[in-house]
């Protein structure tokens, strides 16, 4: 009988320790560390150990490269992100917010997948609770199998008799190991639950797909390990406040970790929203001032954005700064840039700024759109609704190019915009002598821009 022995596990990063610390070295976060039993094993000099083998190491040339067998789901959203649907015998890992939708996304997967038995096990809900959320969501088949088990022990014995063609373990954090003496949740839990998982995903070729918690920076919850151990990484996003969802791609050893997907929360479950442009920009009969388009790239995908904006005089003395979906100290450093560069006074002003539709974006491209909206409310002087824009403003007011930017250009002439702001540094990467139907305003500078758009 091996002695029980007991570190201190940080529940961020799962740094270990042989006694408390109120600090964490690794990660920097405060009172993470809890006291998990370990069992203590004889120390030896691995690389004298000795015995038969089964492998032998293969030249790289001689690897037969066959394709990916892949499992496609009925959401496209869903298998853009996974790079063309779950490759067999992946251990996919899907994070998020509670209340963001990761059980209804995985169970609307399950349910229209037709022709495929699926094992979803859920720790958390009653089987009860799932039909509730099955008959909202509509379309149940008959392949699709609930299990309610948090013992990985058990759980074993049913995917050994059951045999199904995808597993959903809803959630990571609830299933526990006989053999380890610590709490559902704990580091060395979610470790071994994860390495057992992954076993038995590689060995039978079953897609396994594990839904976890997030802490409150946003990162998923448990050991930086078990990010390493999956082969995806999902993290779902959103306000529970709207109706849009992004599900994006970290990590992938299959696939572009590039690629997002956009959703819709409805009363009858998510639905996947093929072209996101034409949702998120508000059709408005007239014009109103403190409006303008930015095109912008989330993944590899072009998303025509609205900024709102609202500049007032400073009613209780000291001016408000306030954003939603953007960054506060950019707009900060754009309201200096507009004050020192261009001469526009806005320090005693307060400038609200909103990007329309609840989501958030950290392009740097859609800086020439916020100022313009900016501009815009200062001077109550309205953006024609067919302008769109694409350019990062610099420190010294220059338009500084974007990237893919034929592919930003290409998306607003599809919506029928008709002009286009971008950088003069932009336009030489261009296709000459190519016919569009949007006309390309280069410019370099706030100035040019100001003159272009409220000087005619």
């Amino acid at each position: 009988m091996p002695k029980i022995r007991t570190a201190f596990f940080c529940q961020s990063c799962g740094a270990q320790s042989s006694k408390w610390i109120g600090k964490c070295p690794s990660c920097g976060n405060w009172n993470t560390y809890v006291e998990e039993p370990t069992t203590a094993t004889p120390e030896r000099q691995t690389w004298k150990a000795s015995g038969t083998v089964q492998t032998k190491p293969i030249a790289l040339t001689q690897i037969n490269q066959s394709n990916q067998v892949r499992l496609l789901f009925k959401d496209n959203e869903l298998n853009r992100v996974l790079g063309g649907g779950a490759v067999v015998g992946s251990l996919v890992l899907l994070g998020g917010e509670p209340g963001v939708g990761k059980s209804t996304l995985m169970l609307q997967a399950a349910q229209h997948l037709e022709g495929k038995k699926i094992l979803y096990v859920s720790g958390e809900e009653s089987e009860q609770q799932i039909r509730l959320r099955a008959d909202r969501v509509g379309n149940m088949q008959a392949g699709c199998f609930i299990l309610t088990e948090i013992s990985l022990n058990l759980l074993f014995v049913h995917l050994k008799n059951f045999k199904p063609d995808l597993v959903i373990i809803d959630s990571i954090q609830t299933l526990f190991n006989e053999r380890i003496e610590s709490a559902p949740g704990s580091v060395s839990q979610i470790r071994d639950c994860t390495g057992e998982l992954l076993r038995y995903a590689k060995e039978s070729g079953v897609p396994v797909f594990l839904i976890g918690h997030i802490t409150k920076d946003g990162s998923i919850a448990g050991p930086k390990v078990l990010e390493h151990m999956v082969d995806v990484v999902l993290q779902f996003e959103g306000d529970r406040h709207h109706v849009f969802r992004i599900l994006r791609c970290s990590k992938n050893r299959f696939g572009s970790s590039s690629e997002i997907g956009i959703y819709e929360m409805s009363h009858d479950g998510l639905r996947g929203v093929a072209n996101p442009s034409e949702m998120l920009l508000s059709h408005r009969n007239e014009n109103f001032s403190g409006v303008s388009i930015a095109a912008t790239m989330d993944g590899l995908r072009t998303i025509m954005i609205e900024a709102q904006a609202l500049v007032s005089s400073a009613v209780y003395g000291v001016p408000q700064r306030s954003t939603t979906g953007f960054n506060i100290r950019r707009l900060n450093m754009l309201l200096a840039v507009l004050e020192k560069r261009c001469g526009f006074r806005l320090g005693a002003k307060d400038v609200f700024l909103n990007i329309a539709g609840g989501i958030r974006v950290d392009d740097p491209a859609i800086d020439l759109a916020v100022i313009c909206a900016v501009l815009s409310s200062n001077g109550d002087i309205p953006v024609h609704q067919g302008i769109c824009f694409a350019g990062e403003v610099g420190l010294s007011g220059e338009i500084r190019p974007v990237n893919r930017i034929a592919q930003r250009i290409s998306e607003a002439e599809r919506l029928g915009f008709s002009k286009f702001f971008l950088s003069k540094h932009n336009l030489p990467s261009l296709e000459s002598g190519k016919t569009r139907q949007i006309e390309l305003i280069g410019v370099r500078s706030v100035e040019e821009v100001f003159t272009g758009l409220f000087d005619n």
